[in-house]
């Protein structure tokens, strides 16, 4: 379907995203004859694989940039794992700015864009109190996402700290990945975990929280930490690719071992105990964030480089 498409409108450019997008898109686009093909890598699920599926997606990986004839890895991280793997020749790779697919709305992102009653409305939703410390996590409950260690580790705080909460913003996905029974009870029961399913309004949650703790064992460049940088809410992160693109262990965040609930928790606790510490380090990372990712700044680079091609 795609070479019919691709015949018969002549792209001069194909763009790919995804694993999948970029295995069928670039192949399709290769045999249609189109003379600038680009894929974006924002992460690999091969990266926490094992076995007979790390060959079987390696491979893949391999072909998919071998019908390209750009690469654009958006981390440094995933950069040189492409290079130290040898999924591809260095010449095709290039990082797009600083990194980052998109970069950020720093008018969304933006404490001074928020509205009282945008504000009140999540308040409510959480049953806010000024006696509650939030920690705030956001992305789609799977077990690579590092739920399972959160909520173990928060529900052994939640005894030593009463006053503590969890925030889970995001949906189940059973079909892929799934939580354990006895996680998703702890979610549904425990009435210090509160499970948000969906929300376009990431931003209100972020500027009421007090920490973002993100223990996902695999990413690209998570736009999501760009969010709560920018909104100067401190972090909390694994140490994976992505992560450590924008993070800096005690400089602009906190960071633990991938997949360690004694180090995450260790970590937690010396947020919990050291909140002007995190804040000086929020509002590093959120000039950093300023800086280096506007949006529109990266959309310019990807101009700039379509045009060349």
């Amino acid at each position: 379907q795609l070479i019919k498409i691709f015949r018969k409108e002549r792209p001069d450019i194909v763009h790919t995203h995804t694993p999948k997008a970029g295995l069928l898109g670039m192949l399709a686009a290769k045999i249609s004859g189109v003379k600038v093909r680009i894929h974006t890598v924002a992460g690999m699920p091969l990266m926490v694989e094992k076995g007979f599926k790390l060959k079987l997606l390696t491979f893949i990986e391999k072909l998919t940039y071998w019908a390209a004839n750009h690469v654009w890895p958006n981390s440094g991280s995933l950069y040189n794992y492409i290079t130290q793997h040898r999924l591809t020749t260095p010449k095709k790779l290039q990082i797009i700015s600083k990194g980052s697919t998109n970069g950020i709305n720093l008018t969304r992102f933006n404490k001074g864009a928020l509205t009282s009653e945008g504000i009140a409305a999540v308040k409510k939703q959480i049953h806010f109190s000024e006696n509650c410390v939030y920690l705030l996590c956001i992305g789609r409950l799977v077990a690579d996402k590092g739920i399972v260690e959160l909520v173990q580790v928060f529900t052994q705080l939640n005894n030593k700290y009463p006053e503590l909460r969890l925030i889970l913003v995001g949906e189940f996905e059973q079909d892929l990945d799934p939580l354990p029974a006895s996680v998703i009870e702890q979610i549904k029961t425990n009435a210090a975990i509160i499970h948000i399913n969906w929300t376009q309004q990431v931003e209100y949650f972020m500027h009421v929280a007090n920490l973002f703790v993100f223990p996902s064992h695999r990413e690209g460049f998570p736009n999501v930490l760009l969010q709560a940088g920018a909104m100067q809410l401190p972090i909390i992160c694994s140490r994976i690719a992505g992560n450590v693109d924008i993070v800096t262990h005690e400089q602009t965040g906190l960071i633990f071992s991938r997949a360690n609930a004694a180090e995450l928790q260790e970590q937690i606790e010396i947020a919990l105990n050291n909140p002007g510490k995190m804040k000086n380090m929020s509002t590093k990372l959120s000039k950093i964030v300023h800086d280096d990712y506007l949006q529109v700044h990266v959309w310019q680079k990807i101009l700039e480089v379509y045009l060349k091609c």
